[in-house]
């Protein structure tokens, strides 16, 4: 289970990271001082409303304001944009409504920031307030709901495949459940900040904690209405992203065109409650999940239903709704599917992408529900699923193939690592194990704007001292993807990492990377990264022999030199090799990019799920809760990771427990919820938009993590590795669940799982003999009629595309 070896030791060797100080002195040779002296400062105008037209903004008392610059509004910056195509519905500042509490209506830009918050205070917008919808039911009840143009339905799927009754109609057992997975934010250290300036000739630099720049690129230079070519986008180095960073706000836009406006650098930090306000985090979902199985567990046919709350833009959420029910085929052996979802807007902060995206939700209600099916039918809920474990290299009933799969035998590590057959069912009264899986994607097979570009590129450059520098538009953002681009470049050329500079995540100076999100970076940029190594590689190699007069075909690179491995004593060190190149092809310098394979889409929304692997996750939970208090402490978490290949050991194993401390605050704690204050119905406010109020783990929450990393290398990723970055959040929330369940026997079916409902779960048991706490409906839906698709489940994988002119969505 140790990372890949060569003669140079593992591949991926801790090496000093590339961190912010480094990152940004390595970028002042080509940008202006990053303390910007004399910077202006810039504040938003937030809406103290949940849902109000904009009757006026009067800006001049803030004008007024010794010290104020601009006052910047919607009328400034109409354009609408969205990450998504299909999504194109934000302006940088309202236009002619708001809708949700916190939403930007004006900017203020002076000389301080204290300057710029009086400033703000003194702009006077006149609202008037409009009726709030605060949950989807409330929504789904109004047709159409007056939330937006398009009315409350943001997006709506219905898609079978196969005959589902007729599956349910085979079945020895139906099993129907409901669930709900609340939702939660990103809560990263670093609140988001930007700053933007604007060069001698014009053209804009935008530094921001960003985790897509080439989508913010392309979203300033269209909202500013300039040529791409006079935009430079620079994603800092940030404390943490999780998805938080994962879309484009209005703060960065605003600030860009004030620089453009003044000609001065103007900056930006947001407060914790403005970051809260942004949100983009955990979509709230409500699940109906109804399986039908035989006596030896095959699963006949399994039938989804999902309600989420979107808050109130698109975001990501066209594709975020189709997540929730893609992967579910890709874990279990199934020849019959059905998935409804539907995305309502609400007045409340946008929901998109938490690590995980999307798959979280659907994978509890189903991993919950494995549990009692193996319950129902006798079964130990480990060998349950071993049975009916989806097979490698096969075509699942949604159209989706995986590649290799290791998610046997990350079963079979952490059962017996916990000693979970063994154990479950005969610990003390309090104490208990629960046990799930699942599967996550390395990367979407499509771009989030359809073309057909590669979505990842890298240059690598060697001078004729043998330095090398690696360029890739990736963003770091604490994973570690400085790190794989100059290990992948190192072992390609047989050199030490500390050989190897990073250039990263710069549209003017990077090539093209559509961004950090859905676990794309390693799989994609690694391949990238690989490619142009290889070609360096071979015109080294080439130059070399030619100085050495010993056939190409025999030399090789390893340990920082370049030798003939016929058993000559011929060779030179990589330096000497590269000057040799240098003579005879010129300066050297090479591009490598990547494409993932077509992926087949058959029909609309076929294009969230295909990915060029997926990775796979089980984890085992030990809990102790008090029957007295229904205090939940987790003891210790056993994890299992197929992760294709471990390029860096430490840093895949950080990820690892990384997703566990995530995925335990969103199932013992994390709540974004909001409240509606007495007296005030058209504000809907957050409960706890803070660190203090709005609960996550601590160091002293954290239990025990036992990690193993199972590898089994991919021929789709760098050196066979997969993504590591988010799917081991996916399993621990169900299986805390379960364990709950073996501990006190009382069913959980929602996520936060709180002392309050456990206790409410033990009390309705005492009286009903089954004690369970969650939703028993879903808010009725008008289902429009089904896409049905006809699939053979297992023929072998061919290529396709999607019909003309459909995107991922």
């Amino acid at each position: 289970m140790g990372g890949h070896t060569s003669r140079r030791g593992p591949i991926g060797t801790p090496r000093p990271r590339v961190g912010a100080a480094d990152r940004a002195t390595g970028r002042t040779r080509y940008a202006d001082d990053l303390s910007f002296p004399g910077a202006l400062h810039c504040r938003m105008v937030r809406s103290p409303y949940a849902h109000a037209e904009i009757v006026g903004i009067d800006p001049r008392e803030a004008l007024a304001l010794p010290g104020v610059r601009l006052v910047v509004t919607g009328a400034d910056l109409p354009t609408r944009y969205g990450i998504l195509p299909v999504s194109q519905d934000e302006t940088a500042l309202a236009v002619g409504e708001v809708r949700h509490v916190g939403e930007a209506v004006a900017a203020v830009v002076a000389r301080d920031e204290e300057t710029a918050a009086r400033g703000a205070a003194l702009v006077r917008v006149q609202y008037a307030p409009r009726p709030v919808i605060a949950e989807p039911e409330d929504a789904l009840a109004q047709a159409p709901s007056p939330i937006a143009r398009g009315g409350a339905i943001h997006r709506v799927a219905h898609v079978e495949f196969g005959d589902v009754d007729a599956g349910m109609a085979e079945a020895d057992l139906v099993v129907e459940g409901f669930y709900r997975y609340g939702g939660s934010t990103h809560l990263p250290l670093e609140t988001h900040a930007s700053v933007a300036d604007v060069d001698g000739d014009g053209r804009v630099t935008l530094w921001s904690s960003t985790q897509v720049p080439h989508y913010l690129h392309r979203v300033v230079a269209e909202v500013l209405g300039i040529d791409p070519a006079e935009v430079r986008v620079v994603a800092t180095p940030n404390g943490g992203g999780f998805g938080a960073r994962s879309d484009v706000f209005g703060h960065e836009v605003v600030v860009a065109h004030a620089a453009r406006v003044l000609g001065r650098p103007v900056r930006i930090c947001l407060s914790r409650e403005e970051v809260f306000e942004c949100h983009r985090g955990r979509h709230p979902v409500d699940m109906r999940l109804v399986t039908g199985v035989k006596r030896d567990g095959t699963l006949t046919a399994v039938d989804l239903e999902a309600v989420i709350d979107g808050g109130a833009y698109g975001s990501y959420g066209a594709a975020s709704t189709l997540y929730v029910g893609a992967l579910q085929p890709v874990t279990y052996r199934v020849s019959r599917y059905r998935y409804r979802g539907v995305r309502v807007l609400t007045h409340k902060p946008a929901c998109g992408p938490k690590r995980g995206h999307g798959t979280p939700q659907g994978r509890f209600a189903l991993e919950v529900q494995l549990d009692r099916i193996a319950e129902a039918l006798g079964r130990d809920p480990a060998d349950l699923r071993l049975g009916i474990l989806e097979s490698e290299g096969v075509r699942t009933v949604n159209g989706l193939v995986a590649g290799t799969n290791g998610l046997a035998e990350c079963i079979r590590e952490v059962t017996r690592r916990s000693g979970f057959s063994e154990r479950r069912g005969r610990l003390p009264r309090g104490r208990g194990l629960g046990i799930a899986a699942s599967t996550y994607i390395s990367g979407a097979a499509l771009p989030l704007w359809r073309n057909d570009l590669p979505h990842s590129a890298v240059q690598v450059r060697v001078d004729r001292t043998g330095a090398v520098t690696a360029f890739s538009g990736a963003t770091d953002i604490g994973q570690g993807s400085d790190d794989v681009l100059a290990a992948c470049v190192a072992e390609v050329l047989g050199i030490g990492l500390q050989r190897v500079r990073v250039v990263t995540a710069d549209t003017g100076m990077t090539p093209v990377d559509l961004g950090t999100y859905s676990s794309r970076v390693t799989l994609m940029m690694g391949n990238a990264a690989v490619q142009a190594a290889e070609r360096v590689r071979d015109l080294i190699l080439r130059g070399a022999a030619e100085e050495l007069e010993v056939p190409v075909e025999r030399l090789a690179m390893a340990g920082e030199r370049v030798f003939d491995t016929g058993g000559s004593s011929a060779g030179m060190s990589f330096a000497e090799a590269a000057r040799a190149a240098e003579a005879r092809f010129g300066a050297l310098g090479t591009v490598g990019s990547y494409t993932p394979p077509d992926a087949e889409v058959g029909f609309r929304g076929g294009g969230v799920g295909p990915s060029p692997a997926y990775s796979f996750t089980a984890a085992v939970v030990e809990v102790d809760v008090c029957p007295d208090t229904g205090w939940i402490g987790v003891e210790k978490v056993w994890i299992a990771h197929d992760l294709g290949r471990a390029l860096n050991p430490t840093l895949a194993v950080g990820q690892v427990e990384g997703s566990v401390y995530m995925a335990l605050g969103e199932a013992l704690m994390e709540d974004h919820s909001f409240r509606v204050p007495p007296g005030t119905p058209s504000a809907l406010l957050h409960r706890g938009p803070s660190m203090l109020d709005y609960k996550s783990p601590t160091a002293l929450d954290m239990p025990e993590v036992d990690v193993a990393l199972v590898e089994r290398p991919d021929p789709a990723g760098p050196f066979g590795a997969k993504e590591v970055g988010q799917g081991p959040l996916l399993p621990v929330p169900p299986a805390l669940a379960n364990a709950v369940f073996d501990a006190v026997g009382v069913r959980i079916d929602e996520v936060p799982i709180t002392p309050e409902k456990v206790l409410r779960a033990l009390r309705s048991g005492a009286r009903s003999g089954r004690g369970r706490y969650g939703p028993d409906r879903l808010p009725p839906v008008a289902w429009p009629p089904p896409v049905r698709v006809a699939r053979d489940p297992t023929p072998e994988q061919a290529p396709g595309r999607a019909a003309a002119g459909e995107g991922p969505c």
